[in-house]
């Protein structure tokens, strides 16, 4: 019997191999006996009958499909949440729907944000918003909005960047007016020119293993030590982001200093003992009972003017830490680890805090996030120092100022002493 001469057949990609295969078994000339005309027929079985379903199949195969195909789309989604429950706008975004609206409505207003034509700026600004509330990886944010990972990289980056432009529009240097609490018997007149307070917060990173040891702080996790000021409207008046964790209170303050920080003459701060006691930034004494759940749990008055200055000094720096909490509650994400790169991340906690002022200005709810449910894994969360405990002497600018900033406390104190005997006598 002849043998059967198959013509010749383009290569393709995906099916050029199996071709050029069979074509080779083909034209090799072989005796049939038997034996080899059974061979014969199974080869043109698979050349007739299995070659073109797997020709089909591996031409099914090299097909792009496309990955997101819900019908609940991103747009449609910020919809859903935007008319549902108020609670869903607060879970998801972190804020009130009106909250939200105003803030897309600024971004446009500045020319910071637009539309493009897949994206509005209300999905723009729900990515980010999301990844803040949930640590989303990028995955995560695809599924959830229905767009390619390129899509959602860029618009995070663009919604970011807009954000930290407004950092000079709402976090701006406190009024140098007395604010209305300091009016208030337990603090007039000894801090009518007190204009907020000071505290180092650790906000934890992910780090290149090599670059990992300026960041590892005193617990030995990896974080950035940033140095926040705020007034007494829970609001920052200032915030100086990326330094290592390592690095001190004082010192970070101290870089502060030297990038834009100013304190008017005449006015202070009020920071706690991770800082030198100096004219500007008001601490309390050390070695003496001073924070507020102490005087509780000694179930007594003070008994000197030492321990009632710091009792009346931790009275009103608790604005600070009651600012960081809410701040770090409404914005997990500055609570863990998060996957951006360095830069990101350092630009993200300046991001969380120009948000957090935002929500204060236009009346938000600064209680909910305490009694909000965590999304977030808590074994996601690092574990960071609060602050530095006590002031090593590691700044000698401060240094020089230590002496006259006791004097000044020892007056307050003094005065203060005076007035609170007076009116138990």
């Amino acid at each position: 019997m002849p043998t059967t001469s198959f013509p010749q057949q383009q290569a393709n990609p995906s099916t050029g191999y199996l071709i050029v295969y069979i074509s080779c078994i083909r034209l090799h000339k072989v005796p049939m006996n038997p034996t080899n005309y059974r061979r014969s027929q199974s080869e043109d079985e698979f050349v007739f009958f299995v070659l073109p379903t797997l020709q089909v199949e591996s031409s099914h195969s090299s097909e792009k499909r496309p990955m997101h195909t819900s019908e609940m789309t991103g747009a449609r989604r910020v919809t859903e949440i935007l008319t549902g429950h108020e609670c869903l706008c607060k879970r998801h975004f972190r804020m009130e729907v009106g909250i939200f609206q105003a803030l897309v409505n600024k971004l446009r207003e500045k020319n910071l944000l637009a539309d493009t034509r897949a994206i509005a700026v209300e999905e723009q600004v729900a990515i980010f918003l999301y990844a803040m509330a949930k640590n989303a990886s990028n995955e995560t944010l695809q599924e959830f909005f229905q767009h390619s990972g390129e899509t959602i990289s860029r618009h995070f980056a663009a919604v970011l960047d807009a954000i930290t432009q407004l950092t000079c529009v709402y976090i701006c240097p406190p009024s140098l007016q007395p604010h209305p609490i300091l009016s208030r018997p337990q603090f007039y007149p000894f801090f009518q020119d007190c204009i907020g307070a000071i505290d180092g917060t650790h906000v934890s990173m992910t780090i290149p293993l090599q670059q990992q040891e300026p960041y590892r702080n005193r617990k030995q996790t990896i974080s950035q030590n940033v140095m926040v000021a705020c007034d007494f409207d829970l609001k920052f008046v200032h915030v100086h982001a990326g330094w290592e964790g390592s690095a001190s209170d004082a010192r970070v303050l101290q870089d502060a200093l030297t990038h834009g920080f100013h304190i008017p003459h005449g006015k202070f701060y009020l920071v706690d003992a991770g800082y030198a006691n100096t004219p500007q930034f008001l601490a309390p004494y050390r070695g003496t009972r001073y924070h507020i759940q102490e005087q509780g749990r000694a179930r007594q008055r003070p008994r000197d003017y030492k321990e009632l200055f710091n009792l009346r000094h931790a009275q009103l720096r608790n604005h600070i830490e009651r600012t960081i909490g809410i701040l770090k509650m409404r914005f997990p994400i500055l609570r863990t680890a998060s996957h951006y790169p360095v830069q990101k991340q350092i630009d993200i906690s300046v991001a969380c805090c120009v948000l957090h002022n935002f929500i204060r200005l236009h009346n938000g709810d600064m209680s909910w996030p305490n009694n909000d449910i965590m999304e977030i894994d808590p074994r996601q969360i690092v574990d960071v120092p609060s602050g530095d405990n006590n002031y090593h002497s590691d700044i000698q600018a401060f240094n020089y100022s230590r002496d006259a900033g006791n004097q000044m406390r020892d007056h307050i104190a003094e005065q203060m002493w005076a007035q609170y005997s007076a009116r138990r006598a």
